[in-house]
């Protein structure tokens, strides 16, 4: 199960996951982060006991983790889990590890780690416009394609530049990896502005939940890639003084709004997902149902 962050996702995946007693696995880039609960949304208590959940709060900061590691862990779990379960709920919104789960990634250069911390000081010192003009030099046509406000993207395709002397848009093949299981993609949509305004209403509870403080426990690590993140970078920024704190409120609002956008034009791209209203169990249970091939089934 796919959609933008705020759409309503986590309730949405845990009735389905009742529904067919199935474990529910994260497809979300920070949610398996420890010490994130609040500003990466992750599912509380009363939502963990209510199905069996995976790659939530399962890495720390610290740990070097990208798309390449999830597939591997995920089709890793997923093996275990069809031993018990004809089906597993799959959802998130971070697009890459969605691809990672489905198609697979390319092989592309495991990270070299004197380099990568090069770059990561440079980002720290010049901020991400710096890597981002080097990578336009180097590989000008992935430039015009990446997400420019995505640190850790900028900086893992430069660190292939670097890396192996070629363009990291010619390391791309895009071949779809066989799965030995059926996938049936779902999305959760509703009107745009429906979903700016639980985005901001959901920002100011996460305020009223502790984010400020979670933050704060975080911030001697604002320099890792896990913390360069919607939530996180608007607050830090109020911590140096850069900002006040109703700017960095407002800062997340409108960042989460551009976020979520990107998310769903990179989700409508797919021709195979079904879309449905996040309170349409029946029509998404019957789209599922209709669509797999009986067995194992992982349905996001």
């Amino acid at each position: 199960m796919v959609g933008a962050t705020g759409s309503g996702k986590t309730d949405l995946s845990i009735r389905l996951a009742q529904h067919y007693g199935a474990p529910v696995l994260s497809t979300d880039s920070r949610q398996i982060y420890r010490g994130l609960p609040i500003g990466t949304a992750q599912p509380d208590q009363a939502q963990l006991q209510a199905a069996e959940h995976h790659f939530i709060a399962s890495h720390e900061i610290t740990q070097d983790f990208n798309c390449g590691e999830y597939e591997v862990q995920a089709l890793a779990l997923l093996e275990r889990l069809f031993a018990t379960h004809g089906t597993v709920i799959a959802v998130g919104g971070s697009g890459l590890y969605v691809r990672a789960l489905c198609e697979g990634m390319d092989d592309l250069p495991q990270a070299d780690v004197q380099l990568r911390a090069q770059l990561a000081g440079r980002m720290e010192r010049e901020g991400v416009a710096s890597l981002a003009e080097e990578l336009r030099r180097l590989d000008p046509e992935y430039y015009e394609q990446v997400d420019r406000s995505n640190p850790a993207r900028v900086q893992r395709a430069l660190e292939v530049c670097l890396q192996t002397g070629k363009p990291y848009s010619q390391q791309r093949l895009g071949v779809r990896r066989e799965r030995p299981f059926d996938i049936v993609k779902v999305g959760v949509d509703m009107p745009r502005e429906v979903l700016y305004e639980r985005i901001d209403r959901r920002v100011d509870a996460m305020m009223e939940a502790g984010l400020e403080q979670e933050a704060r426990a975080v911030y001697p690590f604002r320099h890792l890639n896990s913390l360069q993140t919607v939530g996180y970078k608007e607050l830090f920024e109020w911590f140096d003084g850069a900002i006040s704190r109703e700017q960095a409120v407002e800062l997340i609002k409108r960042n989460t709004r551009r976020y979520a956008k990107r998310q769903l034009t990179w989700f409508r791209r797919d021709a195979e997902i079904g879309w449905f209203a996040p309170d349409d169990l029946d029509g998404i249970v019957e789209y599922a149902d209709s669509h797999g091939a009986g067995g194992e089934v992982v349905r996001h």
